[in-house]
C-alpha cells in the first residue's frame, strides 16, 4: 500500500468508527452526517494532511460506507438518502377592543403547533408531511385554549411529492403535487401565511446575470369537490417576478400576477367553510322568515396582482447583528369580474429583520381590500373589522355579512404595526398591532373600528 493509500485508509477507519458509534447511538442524520464528517476531511486539508484530491476520494468513500449503514441501522431502503425533522411552537395572547359598546372587548389565549417530516429520494425526488394544530380552518393552525382543557386536535397541513425537474447553475424547475407548499410569492393581502393549497404547483428559475433571476410560478388548487355537480371550483394562476441585486447594499423585485376561480357560483356557504366575510353574497331566508343568511358570491374572480419592492442593507445598527436592512414594499389588486369594491392594496416599511440571533424588526403597513377584490377566504385571517349590525328580514338581494361581530376577510382597511426581537436563532417575540375599520360599512355609518393585539413567542427547529 502506498504511503498516501495508507493515509487515506487510516483517515477513512477513523470517519467510519465516529460514524458508526453515532449511527448506534440514534443521534445521527444524515445531513448532519455530511456536515461533520465533510468538516473533519476540509480541516485535514486546512491541516495539510490531505491533500484536496485525496479529501474528495475520502467523502466518496465516507459516503458510501455511510448510505450503507444508515440503510441498515433505520431499515430505509437505499433510495431514501436524507430524512429531515422540523417544526415550531407559537404560543399567543390576543385581545379585541372597540370604542363601539356593541362589541364586548374580550382575550384569548392560543397556540399553534406544526411538526414536519421530509424524505429526500433519488432522482431529484421529495416527500414532505407536516401535522399542524386548529380546527381544520383553511387560513389557520391556531388552537384557543378552552372547554376545560379538552383535548385538541391535529391535522394534515402538508402531504406532497416535489420532483426538482431541472436543477443546473441557470435553471432550476420544480412541481409540487399534493397538499403542498403554497407555490406562489405574495402577502397576505393574497393569501395567509398558513394556507397549504391541495392541487399540483409549478416553480421556474432563470438565472438571468449574476445579478438578475427570473421567477415563473403557476399553481392549479382545487377548491371544492362537489359530490352531485360537475361544477367543481378550482383555482388557477401564473406569477412572474424579476428579482435583482443591484449591489451588495440595494436589491429590489417585482412582479406581476393573474389569479382566478371557475365555477365561483358553488363557493357557497354550506360548501366550503365559510369563515370570513366580505364578499358580496345572494341572500336567503330560512322557511320560518326569521334568519338570513349568505349564499354563493354574486361576483367571480379574476384578479390582477402586482407587487414591488426595494431593500438597502446598512453594515451596522446598534443591537442587531449582521446586515440590517430596510424594505419598502408595495402590492396591488383588481378583480377584473366585479363592477364595483374591486380593488386592494398596501404600502409599508420595514426596517430590521428578526429571526437570527440578537436581531429585530419594527414595520408598519396600510391596507386596503375591497370587498370584492379577492375571495374572503384566502386572505389575511388576522386583518379584520367590527359588522355593528346583520342582515334582518326581509334582507337585501346581496349582503356582506349576516351576523354582527368581528371578522376578518375583505371590506376592511387600515393600519398594521409590528416590533419583532430574536434574542436566539430558535426563539422569537412579536408584538402585533391591527386598527381598522369596514369600508362599506353595515349598517351605513356605523361605528365599525377595531383594534386587535396579538403577543407572541414562537420557538423553531
Amino acid at each position: 500500500m502506498t504511503p498516501v493509500h495508507s493515509k487515506i485508509a487510516f483517515t477513512s477507519n477513523y470517519l467510519k468508527g465516529a460514524l458508526a458509534a453515532a449511527l448506534a447511538a440514534g443521534a445521527l442524520g444524515i445531513e448532519a452526517r455530511a456536515q461533520s464528517a465533510d468538516a473533519i476531511i476540509d480541516k485535514l486539508v486546512e491541516k495539510g494532511i490531505l491533500t484536496v484530491d485525496e479529501a474528495n476520494e475520502l467523502k466518496e468513500e465516507t459516503d458510501k460506507n455511510f448510505t450503507t449503514a444508515y440503510a441498515v441501522k433505520t431499515g430505509m431502503p437505499d433510495w431514501v438518502t436524507a430524512l429531515k425533522i422540523n417544526g415550531d411552537f407559537r404560543g399567543r395572547f390576543e385581545g379585541f377592543y372597540a370604542d363601539n359598546p356593541a362589541f364586548e372587548d374580550r382575550a384569548r389565549w392560543r397556540y399553534r403547533l406544526r411538526l414536519g417530516f421530509t424524505a429526500n429520494l433519488r432522482d431529484n425526488l421529495e416527500l414532505g408531511f407536516r401535522l399542524a394544530s386548529g380546527d381544520g380552518d383553511p387560513i389557520s393552525s391556531n388552537q384557543t385554549l378552552q372547554d376545560d382543557a379538552s383535548k385538541k386536535p391535529l391535522g394534515i397541513d402538508l402531504a406532497y411529492l416535489k420532483w426538482m425537474a431541472l436543477n443546473s447553475p441557470h435553471v432550476a424547475g420544480v412541481l409540487s403535487v399534493g397538499k403542498i407548499e403554497n407555490p406562489f410569492v405574495f402577502s397576505d393581502l393574497v393569501f395567509d401565511a398558513d394556507y397549504t393549497p391541495e392541487g399540483a404547483g409549478e416553480q421556474l428559475s432563470l438565472t438571468l446575470s449574476d445579478a438578475q433571476s427570473l421567477k415563473l410560478n403557476a399553481g392549479q388548487f382545487v377548491l371544492d369537490e362537489l359530490g352531485n355537480s360537475g361544477r367543481d371550483p378550482y383555482l388557477f394562476g401564473g406569477q412572474a417576478r424579476l428579482e435583482s441585486i443591484w449591489s451588495p447594499k440595494l436589491n429590489t423585485s417585482i412582479g406581476a400576477s393573474i389569479l382566478t376561480i371557475t365555477s365561483p357560483e358553488s363557493l357557497t356557504s354550506s360548501a366550503v367553510p365559510d369563515i370570513n366575510r366580505g364578499n358580496l353574497r345572494k341572500t336567503t331566508v330560512s322557511a320560518d322568515g326569521r334568519t338570513v343568511s349568505l349564499g354563493a358570491p354574486v361576483h367571480g374572480y379574476t384578479t390582477l396582482v402586482a407587487d414591488a419592492a426595494v431593500t438597502y442593507n446598512l453594515d451596522h445598527v446598534p443591537y442587531h447583528t449582521g446586515i440590517f436592512p430596510v424594505r419598502l414594499f408595495g402590492d396591488y389588486l383588481h378583480n377584473f369580474a366585479a363592477d364595483s369594491a374591486n380593488t386592494g392594496y398596501q404600502v409599508g416599511i420595514q426596517f430590521g429583520k428578526a429571526g437570527k440571533r440578537k436581531t429585530w424588526e419594527v414595520s408598519y403597513r396600510w391596507k386596503v381590500l375591497e370587498g370584492d377584490a379577492w375571495w374572503e377566504e384566502l386572505t389575511d385571517s388576522d386583518f379584520g373589522s367590527f359588522y355593528p349590525g346583520g342582515l334582518t328580514p326581509p334582507p337585501p338581494p346581496a349582503g356582506r355579512s349576516a351576523t354582527s361581530g368581528y371578522f376578518a376577510g375583505t371590506n376592511s382597511r387600515g393600519h398594521v404595526a409590528r416590533v419583532g426581537y430574536s434574542p436566539f436563532d430558535s426563539l422569537q417575540f412579536n408584538v402585533t398591532w391591527f386598527r381598522t375599520e369596514l369600508i362599506e360599512e353595515q349598517p351605513p355609518d356605523s361605528d365599525s373600528d377595531m383594534n386587535r393585539v396579538q403577543v407572541d413567542a414562537l420557538v423553531k427547529f
